[in-house]
């Protein structure tokens, strides 16, 4: 968050800085400031896009405890059991049932650069290393965010948000997940909006 704040205020800071300086510098010199006038605005048009991101983590962290995960599968190609668009997928193990594993994806493409070079099927050995292991916090069921660990695998790094896009095929719900109340109540401290599962299901004979 702070990185994200500073980066807005220096985006806009400078800008408003070569503004300034190229009003009493000749023509040529504005010339030389152009590519920055143009890139500026948008670069901070990105940092401010980045906001509700950011938000929305600081909520997954506060609900949901880091996990350190080794060997998590992972993917580009588009995942045949998630709907909408994807830029990049994660299965991580379903709490309830470990033997299952539900995709979770980029739903936008805002920041994955680093990720897809390093879950791209011919990335090079070096970089596939630096996912081996990664940092999860949150549930599959409803959303979670991801995290490589920094070179001495001591903390994370790299945010990311991942979002549940399964389909309800079948009438599943997340009951059929082994959801309980207790978990959609997490969830919704993150901004999930669940349906509540179907109870009766779980109390019928």
């Amino acid at each position: 968050m702070a990185m994200n704040v500073g980066g807005l205020i220096g985006w806009i800071g400078g800008w408003v800085a070569l503004l300034g300086i190229s009003t009493y510098t000749p023509n040529w010199v504005v010339w030389i400031f152009m590519p920055y006038f143009v890139y500026g605005p948008y670069r901070a048009y990105i940092q401010v896009r980045y906001f509700p991101a950011a938000f929305r983590m600081r909520r997954i962290l506060r609900t949901y405890p880091w996990q350190v995960l080794p060997n998590v599968p992972s993917g580009l190609t588009k995942h045949p059991d998630v709907l909408g668009r994807q830029y990049g997928w994660f299965e991580i193990q379903n709490p309830a049932n470990p033997e299952q594993w539900l995709p979770l994806v980029f739903p936008r493409h805002l920041r994955v650069e680093w990720w897809n070079r390093r879950i791209a099927p011919r990335a090079k050995p070096e970089l596939k290393a630096q996912i081996e292991v990664v940092w999860f916090a949150g549930d599959p069921r409803f959303v979670g965010l991801i995290a490589a660990p920094t070179a001495n695998g001591k903390a994370p790094r790299r945010f990311h948000v991942l979002q549940q896009q399964m389909g309800a095929k079948d009438g599943r719900s997340f009951a059929d997940w082994g959801t309980t109340l207790e978990d959609i109540e997490r969830g919704r401290r993150v901004g999930v909006r669940p349906a509540r599962p179907d109870m009766r299901r779980e109390e019928a004979p």
